[in-house]
């Protein structure tokens, strides 16, 4: 379990932790907009909680109430921001989501949630909300944001509302104060609505009590000086929290996008950030790609100064406890393969310096040089991707949690970065691990050697971080929340040297027609690993075998020679499938610790990749059920 170093301020509500990070941080910079490459624009932490209190004095005149909820639809900026502070300063609760909502989504959500206003961001997500108007008969005032448009009649635009805010304020109105004085900790701090990979979205609710248990448990040091990208979308929690982290320690967060990720990390020179798997294994491709395209001896140079850094820092972690234990080595074993590491890490340690000065130092300059490291989430990211980095030095940290935890269960930090794990817990948080099948409570349990530790099973979860429960939705809740524990629905191994190993989804478990329970996770990040898969999802349900949806990756197949300039293209050449069979045959093999029954038999060559908001969620996760309906055609094929 790790120790709290929390330095940062918080309060009994959110809402009081924007007001002391105002007094304390004052005109350091809290937030930073993107004009144009190489410039930002920050805004200070006195004025974005005064423009807070603004919007929110102005929301209660239009009669927001305590413990209303408001719409917030809207991307990553600092109106944002504004919006978040104003809402939550009235003691009512956001429902945020970004624009790339469905309008079915706008039309759920906001009846759902019972919101009478909606923030919207630009006129183009406007035009969408106002068109389906007639279908949502509780919105009474839609607020527009974007303070570069003209409002259309009857809409209001939120600059209007906060130069509204500040007159009444001149008057002498205090009702913010007494607003956020009579928040109560299990008071609603917001209601999200999960993307999820299977049906109607969920309204989570979580308190301000969740939010600020992680503010004060956060496991690593943070200062204000500290610079942080923000590019995950912040209607979700994992980014979310990140930023309430970074305003509780006074840090500047600067707004970036895909798009231009690789000029602001040369900008900003960031020293930690919110990330998903996906940003880091499109780095990863990136970087081999300018390898294989390189000289020679550019080439070589690269894969001695990775093979020595492997050698040196494999053991080094090994030395450190930092390599997972799931099997609890026993003395003798330790001692033997102590003095193997230690003997490595000395044999290779010379040339390691060397090359690290001439290689490796410049590959960690692609993350501005002053990266101290950053927590991936949302997803698993590939063990090979994660080896990589944190094998050059860019410190890789893996977070586990759901919208339901709000949202971390476990992060790795520093002295606990067991690659392959998600690190140990969070304090004050309690997991237990059951039997899938008999419901036995696998770890913690004194009838198990080391209580269970290196034991598969279910992930039950409780802490001050687990939700309230889904809104209007006495069933759903019931159903995974049972005397205080959260069923994650994750199958996990708690290891040998106290940390969490997420090893797949009970509902995305493949159950074969012999009754073999297979993870198909593992399978396919091993799949991925080849430089002519870009994704794929391993398919069997019910089958006597597997098999696999492939989408074939364009840059590795026209490193091979192919003139293919789009993924149906290669999807319709032959040799193309033949080519990917052996290298799944390849990877996914006994010798690399695969079963027979977790072999792959057939495979289909899609056309075209997953997208987010269709296959994919906004955190990358396949939506298994929408794949098993799109292409139900092609997957019946390969089974007959």
């Amino acid at each position: 379990m790790t120790t709290s170093i929390h330095k940062g301020v918080t309060g009994r509500s959110i809402a009081e932790m924007y007001k002391l990070a105002a007094e304390q941080y004052g005109d350091l910079p809290a937030f930073a907009t993107r004009i144009k490459s190489g410039v930002f624009q920050p805004m200070s932490y006195r004025d974005l909680y005064d423009y807070g209190v603004f919007l929110g004095t102005a929301l209660i005149e239009l009669g927001v109430n305590a413990r209303d909820h408001v719409a917030l639809l809207s991307d990553n900026r600092v109106e944002w921001n504004i919006a978040d502070y104003g809402i939550l300063l009235t003691g009512a609760a956001d429902v945020p989501r970004g624009t790339d909502i469905t309008n079915q989504e706008i039309e759920y959500i906001i009846d759902h949630s019972d919101s009478e206003i909606v923030f919207v961001e630009n006129k183009r997500l406007l035009d969408r909300v106002i068109t389906l108007m007639p279908k949502m008969d509780k919105v009474r005032q839609l607020v527009l944001m974007d303070s570069k448009v003209q409002a259309p009649e009857g809409v209001l635009a939120m600059s209007k509302l906060v130069e509204r805010g500040r007159e009444l304020r001149e008057q002498g109105n205090c009702q913010i104060e007494e607003r956020i004085e009579a928040i109560e900790p299990e008071d609603l701090f917001t209601l999200i609505y999960t993307s999820g990979t299977t049906g109607t979205p969920k309204g989570v609710m979580l308190t301000h009590a969740n939010m600020v248990s992680q503010v004060e448990n956060l496991p690593f040091p943070l200062e204000p000086n500290d610079r942080l990208l923000s590019i995950l979308p912040v209607w979700h929690s994992y980014e979310r929290i990140f930023q309430m982290i970074a305003i509780s320690n006074g840090c500047c967060t600067y707004f970036t996008s895909l798009r231009s990720l690789a000029d602001d990390l040369k900008t900003v020179k960031p020293t930690m950030m919110a990330s998903a798997p996906r940003l880091w294994e499109n780095l990863y491709t990136r970087i081999l790609k300018n390898v294989r395209e390189s000289h020679w001896i550019r080439r070589s140079l690269f894969h001695a100064a990775y093979f020595c850094s492997r050698m040196v820092k494999g053991s080094v972690f090994f030395l450190q406890g930092k390599k997972v234990d799931l099997d609890g080595r026993n003395i003798a074993q330790s001692i033997g393969l102590g003095f193997f590491h230690a003997l490595r890490a000395i044999v290779f340690f010379p040339p390691y310096v060397a090359l690290n000065a001439v290689v490796l130092e410049k590959l960690r300059q692609i993350v501005g040089g002053s990266f101290k490291g950053t927590v991936s989430g949302g997803g698993a990211l590939q063990p090979h991707v994660d080896e990589f980095f944190n094998y050059i030095g860019i410190p890789v940290q893996e977070g586990y949690g759901l919208t339901e935890t709000a949202p971390v269960i476990a992060v790795r930090t520093t002295p606990k970065l067991v690659i392959g794990t998600v690190g140990p817990l969070y304090r004050y948080t309690e997991i237990r691990i059951l039997d899938l099948n008999t419901g036995e409570v696998l770890y913690p349990n004194p009838a198990h050697r080391k209580e269970g530790r290196g034991l598969k099973g279910e992930i039950h979860v409780k802490g001050p971080q687990v939700m309230k429960g889904y809104y209007k939705n006495r069933e759903a809740s019931d159903k995974v929340l049972k005397d205080g524990w959260f069923n994650t629905g994750d199958i996990g191994i708690f290891t040998h040297n106290d940390c969490l190993k997420i090893v797949g989804r009970s509902k995305d478990t493949i159950v074969l027609l012999n009754g073999e329970n297979i993870e198909p996770i593992p399978i396919e990040a091993k799949i991925c690993e080849s430089p002519l898969v870009d994704q794929c999802m391993v398919v069997g349900q019910d089958q006597k075998q597997l098999g696999a949806l492939v989408v074939p990756s364009l840059e590795g197949f026209q490193a091979n020679g192919s003139k293919a300039e789009i993924v149906s293209e290669l999807a319709d050449q032959e040799g193309v499938r033949d080519q990917i069979i052996m290298e799944i045959k390849r990877l996914i093999s006994k010798e690399n610790g695969f079963k027979a029954f977790e072999h792959i038999h057939e495979i289909g060559i899609l056309p075209k990749s997953f997208e987010v908001g269709k296959e994919l969620t906004n955190t990358f996760k396949i939506k298994r059920h929408v794949v098993d309906e799109r292409y139900a055609e092609l997957i019946s094929s390969l089974f007959h």
